[in-house]
């Protein structure tokens, strides 16, 4: 057992039907990967989905382990509102962390409210919520186990990461996926938060390109110029998908890509060969 299936999953909140209002159809090819993601959740008879999040806590050069017994979240938008709430999996999440520590990577272990019990919950980001609400529609949801990587460490520590995810699911011996919550350039629109830049377009390319081509390591060695211009909240999620496949080969499959505002939102499955 351990990781049968592993994606990158953008978090745009109008993807979610209930939060889209008038850009419902600007985002419905987004929808639709999501819809494609979740299937193979499903299929692959996921028992937990270990997700990386760039929105969560951010602890400075250092890496968030979530231990809590549950998370739960709330977005809202104009539009709307969606809630959900998960079981973590803290065996699972505690054993990253004890052989990550192991390793000497910068990881802290994270709970809240309670050391355990109802009150012991994380709150959930937007990157967590949106592709879990895609990802638990089914009657017997997963459990989870979030993971927050700082952008102030090394990629390849990173790396080391998903190998560590990927060594302690197997020590596990249940179906777990990874997901790599990530949405890709955030400079496409002048009107957008962070203004326009022609190296979104590039930075999107490259990603795109390395996901069809299943070359993915080759992102760490892009110019960190171009990355500070296109402003993705993506490499480092992606970081931790390559270690996981470096321990557990899949191949990697192109979703869907599209930019409908201001970033880039790409949706790739990756399954056993």
């Amino acid at each position: 057992m351990g990781i049968v299936y592993a994606c990158i999953a953008p978090h745009g909140a109008e993807i979610i039907p209930q939060l889209a209002g008038d850009r419902l159809k600007a985002f419905s090819e987004t929808r639709r990967g999501m819809e494609t993601l979740a299937i193979g959740i499903k299929d692959h008879k996921i028992d937990t989905i270990v997700i990386a999040t760039p929105h969560n806590l951010r602890l400075r050069r250092h890496i968030g382990v979530v231990i809590t017994e549950f998370t739960e979240g709330t977005l809202r938008t104009n539009s709307g509102s969606v809630q959900i709430r998960y079981t973590c999996n803290r065996i699972l999440a505690e054993e990253i962390l004890k052989e990550a520590e192991k390793l000497k990577l910068p990881v802290v272990g994270v709970n809240y409210g309670t050391t355990e019990g109802e009150a012991s919950c994380m709150s959930m980001d937007w990157g967590t919520l949106i592709p879990l609400w895609f990802f638990g529609n089914e009657p017997r949801k997963p459990k989870v186990v979030i993971v927050t990587p700082s952008r102030e460490i090394p990629l390849k520590n990173l790396v080391r990461l998903g190998k560590v995810i990927a060594r302690a699911a197997r020590k596990s011996k249940i179906r777990t996926a990874f997901a790599a919550s990530a949405d890709q350039a955030h400079t496409h629109n002048k009107k957008g938060p962070y203004g326009f830049h022609s190296d979104a377009a590039k930075f999107d390319k490259l990603v795109v390109d390395a996901v069809k081509e299943n070359k993915l390591k080759r992102l760490l060695k892009l110019d960190q110029k171009l990355v500070e211009n296109a402003k993705p909240d993506s490499i480092w999620q992606m970081a931790i998908l390559m270690g996981v496949l470096d321990q557990v080969p899949m191949k990697g499959k192109f979703v869907s890509y599209q930019a409908p505002t201001y970033f880039g939102m790409l949706c790739a499955a990756y399954a056993p060969n």
